[in-house]
């Protein structure tokens, strides 16, 4: 929360483990805690298939997490770039993300995204959409990225 105005672009890094039980869990995103319209396209596979999706919710998927079924202790990575999070336009934003847990099962994912809302962006909230919280160990971090 109270995310300074004084950047040009922000990027979230994050290290996450759901307490889910599903085998994995979707990693949500919402800006500004509003559930209004996110357009999103993606694409995943597992290895085996991969699949190429559209579509408009209130929340965004910006990728999937380990979660308490996976193997102990392994927690999935990813990133999320906001270009111009000030600006007066609804705001894009791009994810990169690897579920990964120590098995044959890897589901590598990449998605954009818009937010369809001209706010400045101050608030980033992430949470599980199977699960009620991230494990202990979980980590994100936001950097402000200043165009010089």
């Amino acid at each position: 929360t109270s995310i300074p105005s004084t950047y040009t672009d922000l990027c979230l890094f994050f290290s996450l483990r759901s307490n889910g039980t599903n085998g994995y869990d979707v990693i949500e995103l919402r800006f500004n805690n509003s559930s209004g319209t996110y357009n999103m396209k993606r694409i995943y596979g597992n290895g085996a298939s991969a699949v190429s999706e559209t579509n408009s919710l209130n929340r965004s998927n910006i990728g999937y997490s380990d979660d308490n079924v996976n193997t102990a202790s392994i927690f999935s990575s990813g990133r999320v770039y906001i270009p111009n999070y000030t600006s007066s336009i609804n705001k894009t934003f791009s994810s990169d993300n690897v579920l990964e847990n120590n098995s044959s099962t890897a589901i590598p994912f990449i998605g954009s995204g818009t937010w369809v809302d001209t706010s400045v962006i101050n608030q980033i909230t992430i949470f599980p959409e199977y699960g009620t919280l991230y494990n202990q160990y979980s980590t994100a971090s936001l950097y402000g990225i200043k165009n010089s």
